[in-house]
């Protein structure tokens, strides 16, 4: 099942995400069979990052909640909020 995890920074974290990054993406990297999409959300600016917006592929909603708090940045405490919500799709991209 895919679910949406939507990631908000705390305010003033760049420095606890630039820290953090190296072992979130290798996170990422060794769970790349359960990653659909993945990336940073940008400020209006488009040049820093606060958040991130994954779309992952798990087998229920236990497994999701197990990889987001897995997620090193979760556990450097990174995040003001997270959302988790089942997502269907209904547009392929387009190639």
């Amino acid at each position: 099942m895919h679910f949406i995890i939507h990631c908000t920074d705390k305010p003033g974290a760049a420095q606890v995400r630039a820290d953090n990054r190296p072992a979130h993406v290798d996170f990422l990297k060794a769970r790349r069979d359960t990653i659909y999409t993945a990336g940073p959300t940008l400020t209006d600016d488009g040049e820093g990052m606060n958040g991130s917006l994954l779309i992952v592929d798990l087998p229920d909603r236990a497994a999701v909640d197990a990889f987001a708090a897995a997620d090193p940045y979760a556990q450097a405490g990174l995040f003001e909020s997270v959302v988790i919500k089942p997502w269907k799709q209904v547009f392929e991209p387009l190639s």
